[in-house]
């Protein structure tokens, strides 16, 4: 990695930021006096003025929800305040390296994408473009570890409430549904709805989501694995699992992959699509080194090599 980048950490002592230090330490000297880019992981809702008051030369990337959804009322709606930054908002490039690579080669600022959303809108965008599933009656049951929710003092985070036990939370209103909503919504060229439940697990760190889709008309399993197959054939960090081989959250502990498999339903007409990652890595810390390598030229791997259990 070039010397002449200087990185600095706004937000280092929480869970996202620490995740960053693990990263980039070993390739990158800091240097406060002169700074090039900021990974911005501060708490939702305080870095939209902290940005808007940052030098304009600065390349900046964003790991809360601040800048993600593009439609200011919608973010007004799901976070319960007026968007504090709106011109910067049309500058903010949602940072989904694998589908918005070219967009994220010239931005200055980017939206790193939520860890749902991530290991959401991976499998499914592709299936959308092509028209292989309906866009109606989409059902996504997601599980993530306790390090999702970020490292504040909260009663539900405790390992007594945590431990040995599953819950459901935010039915019918996780703030990541209508950024998932907004991805597959641009992939459609319509309005897409969809049905998303997060659970908490009693774990450090993982995603795993289950999604539920209808099959377009003439359509089989066999063309949304070949799909995703094909999409993702030279990608780094998306794998398509081999046939019959069910992703787990322990395939991409601590790696930047994302992992997924797809499935025939009992129910005809019907496929299941699984998808894994690590929320810390490819769901936030991981996936904005990542968008860094792109926005400075570096190889897209740098700092986030890993052996791939699905070469």
């Amino acid at each position: 990695m070039s010397s002449k980048q200087r990185i600095a950490i706004l937000g280092a002592s929480g869970y996202t930021g620490a995740e960053l230090i693990r990263i980039l330490v070993p390739m990158v000297a800091v240097d406060y006096k002169n700074i090039d880019i900021v990974f911005c992981c501060l708490p939702h809702g305080t870095t939209q003025e902290t940005i808007a008051k940052l030098p304009a030369h600065l390349k900046i990337i964003d790991l809360s929800a601040d800048f993600r959804l593009a439609d200011v009322g919608v973010y007004a709606e799901w976070y319960g305040h007026t968007h504090l930054a709106p011109d910067l908002q049309k500058e903010a490039v949602y940072g989904l390296t694998e589908l918005q690579r070219g967009k994220i080669k010239k931005a200055r600022l980017i939206a790193n994408p939520g860890c749902y959303p991530t290991s959401a809108q991976l499998p499914l965008v592709p299936l959308i473009k092509a028209r292989l599933v309906e866009t109606d009656n989409i059902i996504i049951d997601s599980k993530s570890g306790v390090t999702g929710a970020g490292r504040a003092a909260r009663q539900a985070m405790l390992f007594a409430e945590a431990n040995d036990g599953i819950n459901a939370y935010s039915i019918g209103a996780h703030r990541h549904a209508p950024e998932i909503e907004q991805g597959l919504s641009l992939a459609a060229g319509d309005a897409v709805t969809v049905s998303f439940t997060p659970h908490l697990m009693p774990m450090n760190r993982g995603i795993l989501s289950t999604m539920y889709v209808t099959l377009a008309k003439g359509k089989t399993v066999d063309d949304l694995a070949h799909c995703l197959a094909k999409t993702y054939a030279d990608e780094p960090f998306v794998k398509l699992a081999p046939k019959g081989i069910m992703p787990s959250t322990h395939m991409v502990r601590g790696t930047n992959l994302c992992v997924f498999g797809v499935f025939k339903d009992r129910i005809a007409g019907r496929a299941i699509i699984v998808s894994v990652i690590d929320n810390l890595v490819k769901g936030a810390s991981g996936q904005a080194v990542q968008n860094m390598n792109v926005m400075c030229g570096y190889p897209e791997t740098t700092a986030l090599e890993s052996t791939a259990l699905f070469p």
